[in-house]
This record gives C-alpha cells, sequence and structure tokens, in this order.
C-alpha cells in the first residue's frame, strides 16, 4: 500500500491508521469547521473532512493521496461539538446519559483531481449515568478535545455504555475498515 498523507494531528485516527498498518505521514492545516446552516447533518462531517485534504493537498502536487476526517456527536438532531470548560463537558455528558445518540465520521481521500467521500454512523446508547460519575470522568480524562466530550476506548466506554450499533471505531474517530478497503479500491 502506498504511503498517504494524513490530514488529522487526532492521536486516536494515528493509532488506528497504524494499527492497520497503513503507512501515513502526519501533515495539517488549520481549518475552519464552520459548516452552512441548511447543510444536512450527515453532510457535515464530510464537508470538515474535505476542507481538510484540500487544504492539506494544496501543500503538495496532486499526486499524493491525502486522507482526512471528521467526527461529530448527535443528539436530537444537534450537533454536540468539543467542550469549552468542564461545566460544558459535564453538561454535555448528562445530555447523553441515559439516551442513544449518533457518532458520524466523515472521511475524505484526495489524489490527482479524484475524490472519495463518504460517512459511516454508529449509534451509541449510554447507561444512565449519575452526576458523580460524570464529574469523575471529566476530572480524570478531561475530554475537552472530543466531540460529545468523551471517548469510548476511556473508562466512561467501559462503565457508561449500554450499547453501541455500527463501527467501534468510528466512534473512535475513523471507520478504519472501510478506509482500508476504499485504499485498496482506490482508482
Amino acid at each position: 500500500m502506498e504511503r498517504i498523507v494524513l490530514a488529522s494531528q487526532s492521536p486516536r485516527r494515528k493509532q488506528l491508521l497504524e494499527w492497520a498498518e497503513v503507512p501515513f505521514d502526519i501533515i495539517v492545516q488549520p481549518t475552519d469547521e464552520s459548516f452552512p446552516p441548511y447543510m444536512a447533518i450527515e453532510e457535515v462531517p464530510v464537508h470538515i473532512a474535505r476542507q481538510k485534504a484540500m487544504l492539506v493537498q494544496e501543500m503538495f502536487s496532486q499526486e499524493r493521496l491525502v486522507l482526512a476526517a471528521d467526527t461529530i456527536v448527535v443528539l436530537d438532531n444537534q450537533v454536540i461539538g468539543k467542550p469549552t470548560d468542564r461545566e460544558d463537558a459535564i453538561n454535555i455528558l448528562s445530555r447523553l446519559s441515559g439516551r442513544t445518540h449518533r457518532v458520524i465520521t466523515g472521511v475524505v481521500m484526495r489524489k490527482n483531481g479524484i475524490e472519495k467521500a463518504f460517512a459511516d454512523i454508529t449509534e451509541v446508547s449510554f447507561h444512565s449515568l449519575t452526576h458523580d460519575q460524570l464529574v469523575y470522568y471529566v476530572d480524570h480524562y478531561q475530554p475537552y478535545d472530543k466531540a460529545g466530550a468523551y471517548a469510548i476506548q476511556e473508562w466512561i466506554g467501559v462503565v457508561g455504555i449500554q450499547s453501541i450499533r455500527g463501527d467501534f471505531y468510528n466512534v473512535m474517530g475513523l471507520p478504519v475498515s472501510k478506509v482500508v478497503m476504499a485504499l485498496q479500491d482506490w482508482p
């Protein structure tokens, strides 16, 4: 498999590609992660991933394959981003407690003017968690850089997740098996 460019500084995406033994270099550019208010929610992470990929691809000739991804959490048809602070993280997790939400990761791959783009959706259901459990998680794991204020591979995922419908690794930030298949089928 050819060496690709990962347009993400996410340690989780890096880890997943390493586990899949995909050779890559990490190169990121600051990217505006806003999106038009009329955009369908399922299109939002693909739109943001596309912006990331295009900015990084501008640094190279079109001959390097660039992979970018963005993950959002959706509850009640609202995008829940990264928490701004401790209280926001606790509030977000309180909203997710005892409920089912969607995790949507958009993936964009670009090379030589060809683009493959897709989104993967996983439904995650939390047990009802106590306020003390939420405070414990936020204070010990500080999930401020994570959409939805949690990482499924951390303590809260181990004790708080009731069920998952879809790709576990998508919740970590990259539907890696679909990415590998798309890389293998690259034109």
